[in-house]
């Protein structure tokens, strides 16, 4: 899969990497600001102390 996407892009090495760098940042952030804040609304919030010594 990787090998396909690949040669598809564009460009010469540094152009496909450059490509593939910045969708790598845009994925990630629509992530942080997006995904993970709308799922995190469904995942209850778990109670978790740790003892020491006990």
């Amino acid at each position: 899969m990787y090998g396909a996407l690949w040669r598809v892009l564009p460009g010469p090495w540094w152009v496909r990497t450059l490509i593939l760098l910045i969708a790598v940042a845009a994925i990630l952030t629509v992530c942080v600001f997006w995904v993970f804040p709308w799922v995190a609304q469904f995942v209850a919030p778990q109670e978790v102390t740790v003892g020491l010594g006990q």
